[in-house]
Formats: structure tokens, C-alpha cells, sequence
């Protein structure tokens, strides 16, 4: 079977107070032929994640109530979704923001404004699709 530029389709959740950054996220996840949920903050993203069973979770850092580190170290864990690659989305590009989205088990980090390539190479890599790609 050959390999399209598409893929499979995953189901991915985007988890962002900013109504603008789920919709471009949303629209960009679409248009790369994904299934695309959306949460507006870290309570609203566990309930779904529980529900819907996302294969990839992109989480803003910065939200009100549970920020995106909680939001990720409660996530991580869950057994059931221990394994479920988590990719934080934040406006700040500090070495030391990624190191903490390291250290509560984010898989990647994407900087805000990002771009539809990124976001679709982020779940390429994330659903473990560029193993056999250089």
C-alpha cells in the first residue's frame, strides 16, 4: 500500500482558552484529514480525553483554572492514557518552559503563532508515522 502525504487519520484534541488558536488549530487539523475535539480549558480537556480517547493532545500552557502542565501531569497519570503523546502550545520559547513540559511527560513543544505544516508534522511525529522517513 503506498504511503499518502495525508496519512491515517487521527483523533486529535486541542486544548486552548484562545477561541482563534482552537479554530486555526481546528481548521488545520482538518484540512490534513484528522478528527479534531476541542477544549477550552484543563477540566473541559480531561472529561473529553476520558470520553473521546484522543491519540494525540496539543495543550496551551497558559490557561485559567488548571494550566497546561497540571493538565498534562494529570493526563500522564492515567494509565489508560500514560502513553497518549501530549505536545504543549505556548507563546513563550523559554528553555526552561520546554524543560518543565518535559519533565510532567510532553512529548514535543510548538510556539505560538505555528503554522499548519507544523502542527500536522507534530502529529506525524507524535502518532509515530516518520519512523521509516529521514
Amino acid at each position: 500500500m503506498a504511503t499518502t502525504t495525508i496519512g491515517p487519520t487521527f483523533k486529535v484534541l486541542v486544548v486552548d482558552d484562545s477561541n482563534t488558536i482552537r479554530r486555526s488549530a481546528e481548521i488545520f487539523l482538518k484540512q490534513g484529514g484528522h478528527e479534531v475535539l476541542l477544549a477550552d480549558d484543563g477540566f473541559d480537556a480531561l472529561a473529553k480525553i476520558n470520553d473521546y480517547e484522543p491519540q494525540v493532545i496539543f495543550c496551551d500552557i497558559l490557561m485559567p483554572k488548571l494550566d497546561g502542565y497540571q493538565t498534562c501531569a494529570i493526563i500522564k497519570r492515567n494509565p489508560r492514557f500514560a502513553d497518549t503523546p501530549v505536545v504543549m502550545l505556548s507563546s513563550k520559547d523559554g528553555i526552561f518552559d520546554k524543560a518543565r513540559g518535559r519533565m510532567v511527560g510532553c512529548q514535543d513543544y510548538l510556539t505560538k503563532p505555528f503554522t499548519k505544516d507544523q502542527l500536522l508534522q507534530a502529529v506525524q511525529q507524535c502518532a509515530g508515522l516518520q519512523q521509516g522517513s529521514q
